[in-house]
């Protein structure tokens, strides 16, 4: 009898290398730029009719950024974090630890005529994730472990232990 189950190999898990905010600056520009250009788009295809600013970025953002489900568990000593980027590879996702933030920003580079196919065929998602993360600890950035498997990034944050977080009075 021949067994018609199939077996399933392991996802190869890819660690990533997390970078200082200030390297990350210039692709949250050009997100924000994205979005601004594309709010201003909305305000004019509305004949430029003030009051709907606030309307018009969040329809931006709901088009142009993918939304990014977190999941937060918190022990006495780390933060584990699984955030779903699904689509998006190690080469195209960058990440910045801060002591009490997190920062994701993934950009798929899509040719124009790939883009503009997928949009007539109502196939086009978003193509960039901007996520800021507010942590409810302090964590240690040196410590922390960031991996990459089936479209889901994982991390792994050390909280800073007491005695280091408060200095001693003299």
């Amino acid at each position: 009898m021949i067994s018609t189950k199939l077996s399933r190999v392991p996802a190869r898990a890819t660690g990533l290398t997390p970078c200082f905010v200030e390297a990350l600056q210039w692709d949250i520009q050009q997100i924000q730029l994205s979005i601004a250009r594309r709010a201003y788009e909305l305000f004019e295809m509305r004949n430029r009719e003030h009051g709907h600013d606030w309307e018009d970025w969040f329809q931006a953002e709901s088009e142009m950024l993918r939304p990014v489900s977190i999941a937060v568990s918190e022990s006495s000593d780390r933060l584990s974090l699984r955030a779903n980027v699904l689509g998006f590879d190690e080469n195209q996702l960058k990440v910045s630890i801060e002591p009490q933030r997190l920062t994701i920003v993934g950009r798929k580079l899509f040719d124009a005529k790939i883009r503009l196919v997928k949009e007539q065929r109502g196939e086009f998602e978003p193509d960039q994730i901007l996520h800021v993360i507010d942590l409810s600890s302090e964590i240690d950035p040196r410590r922390a472990f960031v991996e990459l498997q089936s479209g889901v990034m994982k991390f792994e944050l050390p909280k800073v232990e007491q005695s280091e977080a408060m200095p001693a009075s003299a």
